[in-house]
């Protein structure tokens, strides 16, 4: 629902518009999204979990519109040290108030921590904000709807997991419907 979200909330705030070709690219993300997690809720969902969901789901889309409206203009580097600092100041508070300081240096934890720091801290969040600066945030949001078929093949290759049929179609579609938004050029 993210990427239809951000289309909508950016045609009100930024003015961005979409072709009927890319709406339907959208729907066919969707599609492949539901698809796939529609197969993982057979497994059971908690309403923590869904809740969860919704509030993830309406907080990335104000986030992608506001820094695509305010943002813009500070260089990646400084804009992604503004997003650390201000998750970090957040996630302490949570800290303060529920959990309790103890932390395990194991190899594993250290393993976990650079690739969340490296990888996810900076290299996806500078790939988010240089995709920000340079394309609509709704041809950028709908690249959210290859996370749960990703996930569902990375599963598969790391963890063992089944890849079912209807895993497949939804990668499939998923694909599709991003490579749709992402041709704008072709109108319906």
């Amino acid at each position: 629902m993210q990427p239809i979200l951000t289309s909508f909330l950016a045609k009100v705030y930024l003015n961005e518009t979409l072709s009927k070709f890319q709406w339907i690219g959208i729907l066919l993300g969707f599609s492949g999204a539901i698809i796939i997690i529609i197969s993982d809720l057979v497994s059971g969902l908690t309403i923590v979990a869904f809740f969860a969901g919704i509030v993830g789901l309406v907080s990335s889309s104000l986030g992608i519109i506001w820094q695509k409206k305010i943002g813009s203009d500070l260089p990646l580097a400084e804009n992604n040290f503004l997003q650390a600092l201000s998750a970090a100041i957040f996630h302490l508070i949570l800290a303060l108030c529920f959990e309790n300081f103890f932390i395990n240096f194991s190899n594993d934890f250290i393993l976990a921590m650079s690739w969340q720091i490296f990888a996810i801290s900076l290299g996806a969040f500078l790939i988010l904000m240089w995709l920000l600066a340079n394309k609509k945030a709704n041809e950028t949001s709908t690249l959210f709807f290859l996370i749960p078929p990703i996930s569902a093949l990375l599963a598969f290759l790391i963890l063992n997991e089944t890849f079912t049929s209807y895993d497949f179609l939804g990668l499939f579609l998923s694909c599709l419907g991003v490579f749709m938004v992402s041709k704008k050029k072709i109108k319906i």
